[in-house]
């Protein structure tokens, strides 16, 4: 393997490990968005007052 050959994967390696987490990370934060949104919607609508402290 030259040294052309060493560079070329070492830059593919590199960008493939910075692009396939953010990948991984938008895909699993679009999965879990719907989820979020109906807990919310019902923790809402369960708690609609607001505690006092003082």
């Amino acid at each position: 393997m030259s040294l052309m050959d060493g560079i070329l994967m070492t830059l593919l390696n590199t960008v493939a490990c910075l692009v396939l987490p953010k990948l991984l990370a938008i895909m699993s934060a679009k999965s879990q968005n719907s989820v979020k949104l109906s807990s919310a919607v019902t923790s809402e609508v369960s708690n609609s007052e607001i505690p006092s402290f003082s």
